[in-house]
């Protein structure tokens, strides 16, 4: 019956210690959500697309 009572008392201090904290501000930060550097397919890629578009439009260029 002790052991109970302690593991309840635990219990209840872990959570008032984690409201606490989680009051104070002193809780982890959240993740920002940052945009992605580099489209992550070329169909996304506005230089691709452009190129494509060049080409499609100008099929003797040299350069293609």
């Amino acid at each position: 019956m002790k052991f109970l009572l302690v593991v309840i008392l635990l219990a209840v201090a872990v959570y008032l210690l984690v409201r606490a904290i989680q009051r104070r501000g002193i809780a982890p930060t959240p993740r920002r959500d940052l945009p992605d550097p580099r489209p992550s397919s070329p169909d996304d890629d506005p230089d691709f697309l452009r190129d494509l578009d060049r080409r499609r439009k100008h099929p003797e260029d040299p350069d293609a």
